[in-house]
């Protein structure tokens, strides 16, 4: 499907990519990681053609339909459903020919090939797809221009992938929705029929909707198979790997170095000493291995410690209209040290709720109790807007330490994660994940009991999101999360608060409870634990049986397991031969001969991998039965 060659990119004179190479296969899922700024967006802008390559190439077959989200989310008088629908031209344009066509012949060749697109069911299919992404029937009849802008770019997601373009390429489409906005795109991503290439930062979605990773990193890009962890864990894998490698080069080199520097112009060892400069010029660099290093997130610790529970409420409602309350019958608890995340699909009153808690709106009726010198920080997405744009960080806070020494108030600025050269950045050119952490820090100035935070991982990298999960739990206060991230909920959060039908209840289940809900993949939860306490004993004699026809195919994967061993251990052995520089000297001609033996190895060792890779993907598919 894509065939990128040697392809050099290069934004206001900075290289993103340089002569890097990927090959796409037809019908991959494939993630596009990578670091902030690194160059997955451009990538996006070359393959769609928007911009010229410095060098190589971006090969696609001929007709190809290259699909992604336009910038600008539609805001006509047009109902949702028909702006959806009018994303297939195709279709479009077949029945506004149909109307006019007088051609008996013609007629039945649109006919047909309506029938072959499936334009019949083009409503229904629009109208799932719109419904998933949490648009009801009466919503989709509504004009798109009564919606905000969030809900706008959900219809431009829509129409994107009710066209099902050849090659869908997605950037970041999580950041305007919801968690179950995003279970369900997890679900449709992972069966769409035909190839995918995704920007996100989300570990969940990258682990369950994609089966391949392409890395960028260093101006170059590297296609791993599987998902994120997958590719986390070989990632890992192959850099110590290949950091021990040069550890050991370098070591050989040096004794090699040290022996042609000895002995080069001494007539008995010249011979010897040429050898060594020879195999000096044949040995192919090592590169070091190139971490970028993350900033760590740092909130300040609460001034004082405040007693349980720091916030209770009987009986509440709140709501911004008198006599029309949001949320209702509102008795909850929260203690000093809760972690909350709160669950509930866009417009069900999370924002309300967490507007309710930091003081910004009143209770209609009912009480909200709260304990005294409580201090409540909130970070919200919509709040990036209130920076000042021609500001810098360090301005920002000078604001809050006007007294203060210049040397403490930037002190405080690294604490939020920003860079020196960054500090003195006006916010408005600042990235999106700088914005973040300045406006969060900002938040959690005073050192809060209570630190709410509503979709904090949009515009932040996977490792900035391991930074921030790390702050949180480091966070001695209480903590509410609003997050489509299930990996961030997963690991900050204890408690599950549900926000639906107007209330505010504790959700008794998981998180994979609530994804099973969402995408429909069980009924009512009661009868589904019935149903598999009853047939608990017959899926155990179902697998059996399945491993019992899979017992051949599991002891060839232990042949090979045993061979890939063995191999790998004699490759060790004559590695540590080579890194002997008294090896040369007293037999090259065995010490050439190992040289082959490695590479002829390194070639058999890999096609084994492969081998054993290809059979436990086809057992652990054959138990999954």
């Amino acid at each position: 499907m894509l065939i990128i060659n040697d392809l050099s990119l290069r934004i206001a004179g900075r290289l993103l990519l340089d002569h890097a190479s990927l090959t796409l296969p037809s019908g991959s899922k494939a993630g596009l990681v990578g670091r902030n700024g690194t160059g997955k967006t451009t990538l996006f802008k070359a393959i769609s053609g928007e911009i010229a390559a410095e060098t190589g190439s971006i090969g696609l077959p001929k007709n190809v339909r290259i699909g992604q989200v336009a910038q600008e989310a539609p805001g006509t008088e047009e109902p949702l459903i028909e702006i959806v629908l009018k994303a297939d031209t195709e279709r479009q344009a077949l029945l506004t020919e149909e109307m006019t066509a007088t051609d008996a012949h013609r007629i039945a060749e649109i006919h047909m090939r309506l029938a072959d697109i499936d334009a019949h069911s083009a409503e229904a299919r629009a109208a799932t797809i719109l419904a998933g992404l949490g648009f009801d029937t009466e919503a989709q009849k509504r004009p798109a221009s009564s919606f905000s802008g969030g809900w706008r770019m959900r219809v431009a997601l829509a129409s994107v992938l009710f066209a099902q373009p050849d090659l869908l390429l997605l950037d970041e489409p999580t950041n305007y929705l919801d968690l179950e906005g995003t279970l369900w795109l997890e679900n449709y991503v992972a069966r769409y029929p035909h190839t995918v290439l995704l920007i996100s930062h989300d570990r969940d979605l990258l682990n369950r909707a994609v089966n391949s990773i392409v890395h960028l990193d260093q101006q170059k890009l590297t296609f791993w198979r599987g998902g994120y962890d997958q590719f986390e864990r070989q990632r890992s894998e192959q850099l110590a790997l290949q950091e021990k490698n040069r550890i050991k080069q370098e070591a050989a080199r040096k004794h090699m170095e040290a022996f042609v520097e000895r002995f080069r112009y001494k007539a008995s060892k010249a011979r010897q000493a040429q050898s060594r400069i020879k195999a000096l010029e044949r040995m192919k660099p090592i590169a070091a291995v190139v971490e970028g290093t993350v900033r760590p997130f740092s909130f300040p610790e609460p001034a004082k410690t405040v007693a349980s529970p720091i916030i209770a409420l009987h009986g509440g409602a709140v709501g911004y209209q008198p006599g029309k309350p949001v949320l209702r019958q509102l008795t909850l608890r929260i203690d000093n040290d809760d972690r909350i995340a709160l669950l509930g699909a866009n417009g069900n009153g999370k924002s309300t709720f967490a507007k309710l808690l930091a003081g910004r709106l009143k209770l209609e009726q009912g009480t909200m109790t709260v304990a005294p010198q409580l201090k409540v920080a909130i970070f919200a997405q919509h709040q990036l807007d209130d920076l000042r744009p021609e500001e810098n960080a360090y301005e920002h806070v000078r604001r809050l330490m006007p007294d203060a020494p210049e040397a403490k108030v930037r002190s405080r600025v690294a604490q939020f994660g920003l860079a020196t050269e960054k500090m003195n950045t006006a916010a408005k050119d600042l990235s999106g994940g700088e914005k973040a952490r300045l406006l969060m820090g900002l938040a959690a100035f005073e050192g809060p009991n209570l630190f709410i935070l509503d979709e904090p991982t949009n515009h932040l990298d996977i490792d900035s999101r391991e930074s921030l999960i790390e702050a949180l739990n480091d966070f001695p206060g209480a903590v509410i999360v609003v997050s489509h991230d299930r990996h961030l909920i997963e690991a900050t959060a204890d408690r599950l608060w549900l926000v639906k039908d107007g209330m505010v209840q504790p959700y008794e289940g998981d998180l994979s409870d609530y994804r099973q809900e969402i995408v429909g993949n069980a009924a009512d939860r009661k009868e589904r634990r019935e149903a598999e306490k009853a047939s608990k004993a017959e899926r155990r004699r179902e697998a059996a049986q399945r491993r019992a026809a899979l017992e051949p195919l599991a002891k060839e994967i232990k042949a090979t397991e045993a061979l890939i061993d063995r191999l790998r251990k004699r490759i060790d052995t004559i590695e540590d031969e080579l890194a002997n520089p008294a090896l040369y000297e007293k037999d090259p001609i065995g010490a050439t001969r190992l040289a082959k033996e490695r590479a002829e190895l390194g070639g058999t060792l890999a096609g084994h991998e492969d081998r054993w890779l290809r059979l436990s993907e086809e057992y652990e598919a054959g138990i999954e039965g």
